[in-house]
């Protein structure tokens, strides 16, 4: 994303520039109130992800599936590299990102696993 790209999208984010006047403390103080709107929205996100993907550790347990689909996993992760490109994201820092959600997930299923085989 270029320079400009960037500022235009980030002058989006405030909704009225006349409230931040030029003074540099006002804006930044206005960027700042926007990335912890994005912060807080991206912990919601995470956390419904987290309610779904405990679901599908709760049905593989019980139809004695892998916690981890290797296969899905590259296919998510090439999608979601591509939509990163085209978003103007670093698709490095989405692998990433995403390996690391996807790692606690199999870990949360294998837990999941784990309780229900000691509750047999």
């Amino acid at each position: 994303m270029t320079d400009d790209t960037s500022d235009r999208r980030s002058a989006e984010v405030i909704e009225d520039e006349s409230m931040v006047r030029d003074e540099p403390s006002a804006r930044l103080a206005a960027y700042r109130r926007s990335i912890d709107n994005f912060d807080a929205a991206l912990i919601h996100i995470l956390a419904e992800r987290f309610r779904t993907t405990k679901a599908v550790g709760e049905y593989k347990a019980t139809h004695e599936l892998p916690p981890a689909d290797p296969a899905r996993e590259e296919k998510q992760i090439a999608r979601l590299r591509a939509l990163a490109s085209e978003s103007g994201l670093d698709p490095e820092f989405s692998e990433k990102f995403l390996r690391f959600v996807i790692d606690e997930v199999i870990h949360h299923h294998e837990r999941i696993r784990e309780a229900g085989s000691r509750g047999q």
